[in-house]
């Protein structure tokens, strides 16, 4: 039996192919001879992730690296990571310093918090992640892709003295 050519020859009743599947009898079981998806499919499939892997998104990734580490240490340990983005925008860091961690992490219990907000494309994301999971020095990361800036968008003044306007006159109805 051929791979691919649409037959599947199982030594049980008749048995029809359909796209990896074979039916028998109302049900659906895996085949063990698929045939491939339409050429269409995979094509248009394609087309999709290189276009997803090509775009370019902002990232907000939060480090805890070890407390024992100088600051010069974990700044150049943050431009060696953020050297593999490739981004020709500048990366946002954000020093939180030295803090207590919520639960013991092996033997450490208080960790060096940095926050980098960048762009990148989401195709060079599997290598940072890589170099990250290798650094002995990072207890901790967490990448999130950044959709919006939380809570509530800026008010104008206007907006503002509209705003205390409209809350002033609550007060009057009692």
């Amino acid at each position: 039996m051929q791979r691919g050519t649409g037959a599947c020859e199982l030594p049980e009743s008749r048995v029809l192919l359909r796209f990896g599947g074979c039916i028998k009898r109302g049900w659906v079981a895996p085949c063990p001879h698929p045939s491939p998806p339409p050429a269409s499919a995979t094509r248009w499939g394609r087309s999709v992730q290189r276009r997803i892997a090509s775009l370019s998104r902002e990232y907000e990734a939060v480090y805890i690296f070890d407390a024992g580490l100088e600051d010069a240490a974990i700044n150049d340990k943050l431009a060696k990571h953020h050297g593999l983005l490739g981004t020709q925008q500048e990366i946002t860091l954000d020093h939180w310093g030295r803090r207590q961690l919520a639960y013991k992490i092996g033997t450490k219990e208080t960790g060096y918090y940095v926050i980098a907000r960048f762009h990148a494309e989401a195709k060079v994301l599997p290598e940072y992640e890589r170099s990250l999971k290798l650094d002995d020095s990072v207890i901790r990361y967490l990448i999130t892709v950044r959709e919006h800036d939380l809570g509530a968008p800026p008010m104008t003044e206007e907006q503002l003295a509209a705003r205390r306007k409209t809350d002033d006159d609550d007060d009057d109805e009692e």
